[in-house]
């Protein structure tokens, strides 16, 4: 079951949009697993990274049809959540001092 909970969170996304998010509103944003639900990765973030999750905002993105010449494919599905976290908790995914 331990396992269980890395598999629910793909990784995190580190856009400029996402950074302020977290700068201003105490937001994380990541990847998840599409299967995945709201309770799932709320308990999933709470155990690895040791936080309280006031609340999750979920979305569901359709792949893009992609050509390379005449052959037609498409990229994957994929999941995004923003975790609002409790006031005074933080996630840092960057090293500092290096």
């Amino acid at each position: 079951m331990q396992s269980d909970i890395y598999r629910r969170i793909v990784r995190p996304i580190l856009t400029e949009k996402s950074h302020d998010l977290t700068d201003l509103h105490n937001k994380v944003v990541f990847e998840v697993d599409p299967n995945a639900n709201v309770l799932e990765v709320k308990k999933a973030i709470e155990q690895i990274f040791k936080v309280k999750v006031i609340k999750i905002n979920s979305m569901n993105f359709r792949g893009k049809i992609k050509r390379i010449g005449r052959f037609a494919g498409q990229r994957r599905n994929w999941k995004k959540v923003i975790a609002t976290l409790k006031e005074g908790d933080a996630i840092n995914f960057f090293l500092e001092g290096v």
